[in-house]
């Protein structure tokens, strides 16, 4: 996998004359910034063009129905073999995930992290922001490529699984060999204590809050410690968060969904749909409207009841719903992690807020009382179904799945039925991947 088949072209400034103007591309081979500015406008345009795939991993999960007489031939074209997980052959036209999106990100992030002690025209903490959120980029986005491309950490011997190429310069010759899960893990937890040390903005205001902040660092390992089943680490992070960051939005009463970049729970506002994903994931399967009791609010607020039988969706295609992490999620891993430790009343205790904002009074009272008599199975087995209910069409189900017990999903399409093996759950190096680099599946 040699870098400079990643890049194509390496991002050079231009004309800048503000921190959040996106940059011209050319193919010169070199990144050129002085300014704190122009290293911002370099940043900005990775955020700009964060890959969607953590949005289009649902097409790969429960979630969603694709149905021949609903669907565009566009739609079929480009989604029909992922939905259908037909991995051997797929159309030539399916769309898969972005792997050159990663490294680009990743190589600026690196370059900004080599050229820290060289950047002009900026305040010592205007520099660490730029440098910690740089670790962060690195970071997260090393942790979707293992999570989309290597075993899932809890069904693997991390140290001896190949996981992925790490890229840690910016050199665009580099040809990086995947390491271990393990080591994939370790690097991303260690670009975390070092965004740690950097970062210092404690919250960016409406507009850029798709900037990593001072507490990204503890949701990103919540969500780390929880996929590697760290459950006292995962807790202790989720904690951190909520130490700081409580609020939920309340949908008895407000208007606002969760995952809007406007919203209270918002932490970054970083990852968003594409209007083409939205229009295929518009048809949730009834299997998972199923999960949604009476008296829950997200039942009329995430989806809308067009038949008896058939939903679209309410909870994607709008500017506004822009979401990485938000304080729902935390409250969720803090909950799960509990129970997995058996600490059954802590786990209630942390499920309790999050549910107080999601159900009616009734609800609420019949869903405390189902608690209180579930045995340390039922309650995890509860709160997976909660994650699925609070985080759906948010890129949070397939992860799930693919790191707790990978079950055999099944669907019909055009009188064949398809199931998903536990292998399907990891995906395929990317055809391009290979072809540049056929030794991408060893590993040091």
């Amino acid at each position: 996998m040699k870098i400079q088949s990643i890049l194509l072209s390496v991002l050079v400034l231009l004309n800048l004359t503000a921190c959040d103007n996106f940059l011209d591309i050319t193919p010169t081979g070199k990144v050129i910034a002085e300014t704190g500015d122009e290293y911002r406008a370099l940043l900005t345009y990775e955020y700009n063009n964060f890959t969607k795939d953590r949005y289009m991993t649902t097409l790969r999960t429960d979630e969603i129905v694709m149905d021949k007489s609903k669907s565009s031939s566009t739609d079929l074209d480009a989604y029909l073999d992922l939905w259908r997980w037909k991995d051997d052959n797929p159309s030539p036209t399916t769309s898969y995930f972005s792997w050159r999106s990663y490294y680009h990100a990743i190589y600026i992030a690196n370059y900004i992290i080599e050229h820290q002690n060289e950047i002009k025209e900026a305040t010592r903490d205007e520099i660490n922001q730029l440098v910690g959120e740089a670790y962060m980029m690195r970071a997260y986005n090393h942790f979707l490529l293992v999570n989309l491309y290597a075993e899932p950490y809890t069904h693997c011997n991390p140290r001896e699984t190949r996981g992925v190429p790490m890229l840690l310069k910016a050199d665009v010759n580099a040809v990086p060999r995947s390491s271990s899960v393990d080591s994939v893990y370790n690097q991303v937890i260690s670009d975390l204590e070092k965004a740690e040390m950097s970062l210092n903005v404690e919250t960016w205001e409406l507009g850029k809050n798709y900037r990593f902040n001072k507490v990204s660092p503890q949701a990103l390992r919540s969500r780390v410690y929880l996929y590697m089943g760290r459950w006292k680490d995962a807790l202790n992070a989720a904690k951190i968060v909520l130490q700081s960051h409580n609020a939920l939005e309340n949908l008895n009463s407000g208007t606002t969904l969760p995952n809007s970049f406007k919203s209270a729970e918002n932490i970054v506002a970083l990852e968003r749909y594409s209007s083409n994903l939205y229009t295929v994931i518009n048809m949730p399967s009834g299997s998972f409207i199923g999960l949604y009791r009476s008296g829950d609010q997200r039942r009329t607020k995430y989806f809308k009841r067009v038949t008896s039988s058939t939903y679209s969706l309410l909870k994607g295609g709008s500017d506004d719903l822009v979401c990485s992490f938000r304080t729902a999620e935390m409250y969720l891993t803090a909950a799960e992690a509990s129970a997995r430790l058996n600490e059954t009343e802590t786990a209630i205790s942390y499920l309790t807020p999050l549910l107080e904002n999601r159900l009616n009074a009734s609800a609420l009272q019949n869903t405390a009382e189902l608690m209180d008599n579930m045995s340390q199975e039922e309650l995890i087995q509860e709160i997976m179904d909660e994650r699925a209910r609070e985080l759906a069409f948010e890129g949070h189900r397939w992860f799930d799945l693919r790191r707790t017990t990978r079950p055999a999903l099944t669907r019909k399409y055009d009188g064949i039925t398809y199931t998903i093996q536990p292998e399907q759950y990891t995906m395929r190096f990317p055809s391009e991947a290979v072809e540049a680099n056929p030794e991408i599946e060893r590993w040091d």
